[in-house]
């Protein structure tokens, strides 16, 4: 693939539920970040341990690389109770220092990262879904941690039109070749329904290459990057979770 944007320069820090999508990447030769660090799963259900995590792995990646990526959504990932008007880019912003650049993609959580707002209302076709991601399902005992069976009994059921899996890597399919018993498990919990629904992994490099095109925009202008259309063309089929 020519004239794709290029990571070396980056470090990524990333929340745990996306390993397996970046590191998809990465194995495909696509992202060739310098390093790519990842908190602990589902820490949205605990704020405080967010921030921990998320200041820690900064620090890491800041040995790595002078410009850092956050792969993580804004106001659905961190709600601080006791602060409200302290946000995701607060802490962010609180970790930059001369000669670090730190940027957060622009998506407002996980789901969002595989599927705009836009494809998503296409996808459900006006039905109440319950959107998953494999990182979801992957690291449940994280993601919902505190939820109980009468927690789930009461709030997933109403999602009518049943929980629906954006799968960009074949997940689903591995988990239901290997161990189906583990999506049953977790459908029976949550008391509907799960389908797989295939999705690339465009939105989520398009993402990413927009923080390196604003960081290029501030540094150096946008001379010899590409267009976003340019660059999803090129890796559709490396995207798709099969290449």
């Amino acid at each position: 693939m020519e004239n794709r944007v290029a990571f070396q320069d980056y470090a990524i820090v990333a929340c745990g539920t996306m390993n397996m999508e970046l590191n998809h990447l990465k194995n495909n030769g696509f992202v060739d970040a310098r390093k790519i660090l990842y908190t602990k799963p589902g820490r949205h259900e605990i704020p405080r341990e967010l921030e921990s995590e998320l200041i820690r792995q900064i620090g890491i990646a800041k040995k790595y690389a002078s410009k850092i990526i956050v792969v993580y959504g804004g106001k659905f990932c961190y709600a601080n109770a006791d602060n409200p008007n302290r946000d995701i880019d607060t802490i962010i912003q609180e970790q930059e220092e001369r000669g670090i650049r730190i940027s957060r993609i622009k998506a407002t959580h996980c789901v969002d990262m595989l599927a705009s707002k836009q494809e998503r209302e296409r996808i459900s076709q006006g039905k109440d879904v319950y959107w998953l991601t494999p990182g979801w399902m992957k690291y449940r005992h994280y993601v919902y941690q505190g939820c109980d069976k009468g927690l789930a009994n009461k709030n997933f059921p109403k999602h009518t039109g049943g929980a629906l899996m954006l799968d960009a890597i074949g997940y689903y399919e591995e988990v239901m070749k290997s161990n189906p018993e583990k999506i049953l498990d977790f459908s029976d919990w949550m008391g509907i329904p799960i389908e797989p629904y295939s999705v690339t992994l465009d939105r989520l490099i398009s993402l990413l290459s927009d923080e390196i095109r604003l960081v290029a925009g501030a540094f150096r202008g946008k001379a010899g990057l590409r267009e976003p259309g340019g660059v999803e063309g090129q890796i559709s089929k490396l995207a798709s979770g099969k290449g």
